[in-house]
């Protein structure tokens, strides 16, 4: 299960609408206590992919390890990627599996005409070759 408080779920959101009609893409930094993690601080990572950012977002390993130093710092741990998709679900494409590391959740907002409409999170399994949906509550 997945907690995501109140000040980064805004701020995720609202990333989301800011980058729409692009996907968007964030790191999530909390604790975890066996089972549950709680996201308390999300960073906003920047869409690296050549390509249309539309249709897809692409994390730099420099990005992903400064978020897993800045969690570091604050005694946290480095929870998860969260990212948005444009105008369908939030579901996990083929694409975000087969980018994925199975040690993190992956939190997708579907936004809809600009405006945040549903999200999930999914945890992939160890040869990323699917991803089970986890609980979500924000």
């Amino acid at each position: 299960m997945i907690r995501i408080e109140t000040e980064p779920w805004a701020a995720m959101v609202a990333h989301a609408q800011e980058t729409y009609p692009n996907e968007c893409c964030g790191a999530m930094l909390g604790s975890t206590d066996g089972e549950h993690k709680t996201v308390r601080i999300s960073l906003r990572l920047q869409n690296a992919f050549d390509g249309a950012q539309a249709a897809r977002y692409e994390l730099r390993p420099e990005d992903l390890r400064a978020a897993d130093k800045a969690a570091r710092e604050r005694q946290m741990d480095l929870i998860g990627i969260y990212h948005s998709h444009p105008d369908c679900d939030a579901y996990f494409s083929r694409t975000d599996l087969q980018n994925s590391c199975p040690w993190y959740s992956f939190v997708v907002l579907s936004i809809q005409k600009g405006e945040f409409h549903h999200a999930n999170s999914w945890l992939p399994n160890l040869d990323q070759t699917e991803a089970a949906r986890e609980e979500l509550s924000y």
